[in-house]
């Protein structure tokens, strides 16, 4: 009941300001018609609803789901299968975000199909599998975040000179959609639990990074399929 009560509280207080400007704007700068404002008032409850059902089912089972699993990962003993099922799990979760389906079917709908909805989900799914496989790799040989982002991201600028014009912005969009409501959290709580088992020095520093290395996954994919597709 207090997880509701708490819920309940914070999308207001998110959503509140918004809905109160827009009210505002419709009714006194807009003049907006009555079936308008309606219309706004009854998918703004919807809203309302669907984001406290969402936070509540996050927070009772996607998180403590996310750092069990990332409990029993490390407890294999087994490198490759920790990875294996990091990889494999990053990517199903990721398969699963709405922000990715969401702007797989734009960028499908302004390209002409030029680049096809499916095929751009699963190479930002694969993308973000790959890296939160590289990330439990980091925590095991102790290499700090700071240098795995400063290559990437050179990598990044130095692969977008050979990437289609078209697809660059594209690519920076498809890392920015990881960062969903369904994936980072996720992977936050997935890398809490393996952090938990596998550190011991530097466990603060290590939980996170999981979302910011997961981010780059998708950048590299996309600029790497607009590589072969030119």
């Amino acid at each position: 009941m207090r997880v509701f009560k708490n819920t309940i509280v914070e999308v207001l207080q998110a959503v509140g300001p918004i809905a109160l400007f827009v009210l505002f704007l419709q009714i006194i700068i807009l003049s907006s018609p009555i079936e308008q404002k309606l219309q706004f008032l009854v998918g703004l409850i919807f809203v309302f609803l669907g984001l406290v059902f969402f936070l509540i089912g996050i927070n009772v089972g996607l998180l403590p789901m996310g750092e069990s699993i990332g409990n029993a990962i490390p407890q294999t003993g087994k490198l490759s299968l920790a990875l294996f099922y990091a990889f494999f799990l990053g990517f199903l979760i990721t398969a699963a975000e709405p922000d990715v389906r969401v702007l797989a079917s734009q960028v499908d709908m302004v390209s002409g199909g030029l680049i096809s909805n499916y095929i751009l989900v699963y190479t930002v799914a694969l993308g973000v599998g790959i890296f939160v496989a590289l990330s439990i790799f980091k925590i095991v040989l102790g290499i700090p975040l700071k240098y795995i982002l400063f290559a990437c991201y050179v990598g990044i600028f130095i692969l977008s000179l050979f990437t289609p014009a078209h697809y660059v912005p594209v690519s920076f969009d498809s890392g920015g959609v990881t960062t969903g409501p369904l994936t980072a959290p996720f992977l936050m709580s997935l890398g809490v639990g393996i952090t938990s088992i596998l550190t011991f020095k530097n466990k603060a520093q290590d939980n996170f990074g999981f979302v910011a290395l997961a981010s780059i996954g998708p950048i590299i994919g996309v600029m790497i399929l607009g590589v072969i597709y030119t």
